[in-house]
């Protein structure tokens, strides 16, 4: 399952994207309906055009877009949990992606390992060292 940056690497055609590629490479990719909402959001903060919201919709569509239900809701609460009583609370957002990848045993791809490394059970890849 790719995270938000993830996906916003790919749409804007950075760079960083070429070093997960073969993480990729023949899969069926999944983002969260969480990372669908924080896409709408960036678009909107920066104002962006219906054509380029349209240009955004089109590409979303290639991915499978994973809800959310009563489990991962389930999972959304003890991901926020844990991680406030590790000391490491976590965004709202970044503990549905965390649950949604839970919830359907997938590992996150992502650029900011550090937003996760408090969440047990989630496979993390990364090109980044940690």
């Amino acid at each position: 399952m790719l995270d938000t940056n993830i996906v916003s690497f790919i749409f804007k055609g950075d760079t960083r994207i070429n070093d997960y590629k073969p993480y990729l490479k023949d899969q069926r990719l999944a983002i969260s309906f969480m990372t669908v909402a924080e896409l709408f959001q960036w678009a909107m903060v920066r104002k962006w055009g219906s054509r380029r919201i349209k240009k955004m919709e089109t590409a979303m569509k290639s991915y499978l877009v994973l809800p959310f239900d009563i489990e991962v809701c389930r999972l959304w609460g003890e991901v926020r949990a844990e991680c406030q009583s590790a000391g490491r609370p976590i965004s709202p957002q970044d503990a549905w992606i965390g649950a949604t990848a839970l919830q359907h045993d997938l590992p996150l791809v992502t650029h900011n390992p550090s937003d996760f490394e408090a969440v047990e059970d989630l496979e993390i890849i990364t090109t980044l060292s940690r």
